[in-house]
C-alpha cells in the first residue's frame, strides 16, 4: 500500500484547481478558519451535513451563505422556534378553488443550501421533518415523493443543551450528520482585516467580500466532484483500521453509545472528500484520524467523560497499519 506513486495523483489541471477556488472564496469570507473551511468542504464532497455548535455571531450564517454563493446556489434558512411546524419546513399541499385540485407549495427545504438555525429549539416532532431529507434527499408529504436537490446540503446550528427552551436532539437525528464543528473567535490578525472591510464597505450598497464575483464551482461541477470523490480508494488495511476504530466506541465502557454503520459510512465518506482535498486518489490513515474529532463528537454519547478525552484516547489506543507492511 504505498502512498507514493504519481499515477494516483489527480491531475492538477482539474479538480484541484477548483477546490482550490472554493477554498479561496471560502476563507476570503470567514478569516483565519483553514481547517474549518476545509472539513466543510470535505464534508460538501462526501455528500454529508454539517452541524455547527458554536455561540452566536462567530459566523455561521455567512459561512451558509458563502457556500451558496459559490456554488451559485439557492439558500434557504429557517430560524427554529418552539411554534415552528414540519410543514415550516417541508412545504404543504393546498386546495385551489380555481382548479378544484390540490396544489404543492414547496418548502425552505427545497434548497441547495439549507441553514436551520438553533435546530434544537424547536420541538422533536418538528426536528424528525429533517430526517427523510437528510437521509434520502426527499421528502414524503400526502403521500407523494418530492426530490430534493442533488447537492442537498444541511447545516445547522444548537444552543447549549443546558440553554432555556432546548430540546435534545435525538441520537437518530444526530447520526445523519457528518460532522460537528465549532468556528470559534477568529484571531487577532482575522479581527482586525474584519474591522477594516467593515470601513471599507461602509456607504457601498453590498459588504466586502471576494472581488471575483464568478462561481468557483458550478452545482453540476460540484455532482462531479461528489462522484469522483465516492471513487476515492480505500485499502483493505485503511478499511480495517476504520472498523477496528468504530468498534472500539462500541466496546469502551466510558461510551454509552459507539458509532453506527451508518456513522462508519460517514467517517470513510469524509476521510474520502479528506484525502481528496490533499490531491490524493487513495485514503491514508492519517486522514482517518484528520476527520475522526468532528465525526465522533457528532455521534458518541458518554457516561459522563469529557468526549473529547474519550476521542484522544481511542485514537492513541488503536494501532493504525504500518506503510509497507
Amino acid at each position: 500500500m504505498s502512498p507514493t506513486t504519481t499515477s494516483e495523483t489527480i491531475s492538477p489541471l482539474t479538480s484541484p484547481e477548483r477546490l482550490q477556488q472554493l477554498r479561496n472564496r471560502l476563507c476570503g469570507t470567514l478569516l483565519g478558519k483553514q481547517r474549518q473551511i476545509d472539513l466543510v468542504i470535505a464534508c460538501l464532497l462526501a455528500r454529508g451535513h454539517l452541524l455547527l455548535d458554536d455561540l452566536p455571531g462567530t459566523g455561521k450564517t455567512t459561512l451558509a451563505k458563502a457556500i451558496a454563493d459559490a456554488l451559485h446556489g439557492r439558500l434557504s434558512r429557517v430560524q427554529c422556534t418552539p411554534d415552528l411546524m414540519p410543514a415550516d419546513i417541508t412545504g404543504f399541499s393546498m386546495f385551489n378553488q380555481k382548479t378544484r385540485e390540490f396544489e404543492f407549495h414547496p418548502g425552505p427545504v427545497f434548497a441547495d443550501v439549507l441553514l436551520a438555525d438553533e435546530l434544537n429549539r424547536t420541538t422533536p416532532r418538528t426536528q424528525s421533518a429533517l430526517l427523510e431529507a437528510m437521509a434520502e434527499r426527499q421528502v414524503s408529504i400526502d403521500g407523494k415523493v418530492h426530490p430534493l436537490t442533488p447537492t442537498f446540503f444541511v447545516i445547522a446550528t444548537q444552543n447549549p443543551i443546558d440553554s432555556l427552551g432546548a430540546y435534545p436532539l435525538p441520537e437518530a437525528q444526530l447520526d445523519r450528520f457528518t460532522i460537528k464543528l465549532r468556528i470559534g473567535y477568529p484571531d487577532r490578525q482575522a479581527q482586525r482585516e474584519i474591522l477594516r472591510r467593515q470601513i471599507k464597505s461602509a456607504g457601498n450598497d453590498q459588504t466586502h467580500s471576494i472581488t471575483d464575483s464568478t462561481s468557483p464551482l458550478t452545482l453540476q461541477e460540484l455532482r462531479e466532484l461528489q462522484d469522483e470523490t465516492q471513487g476515492i480508494e480505500v485499502h483493505p488495511r485503511v478499511s480495517d483500521y476504520l472498523i477496528d476504530l468504530v468498534e472500539a466506541t462500541r466496546s469502551d465502557p466510558a461510551i454509552e453509545l459507539g458509532v453506527s454503520p451508518r456513522g462508519m459510512l460517514h467517517w470513510q465518506a469524509i476521510a474520502q472528500g479528506w484525502a481528496m482535498l490533499q490531491g490524493r486518489r487513495f485514503v491514508t490513515p492519517t486522514d482517518v484520524v484528520d476527520v475522526a474529532r468532528p465525526v465522533l463528537s457528532v455521534r458518541l454519547l458518554t457516561h459522563g467523560e469529557a468526549v473529547e478525552d474519550v476521542i484522544d484516547r481511542l485514537l492513541h489506543t488503536v494501532a493504525a497499519p504500518e506503510y509497507g507492511a
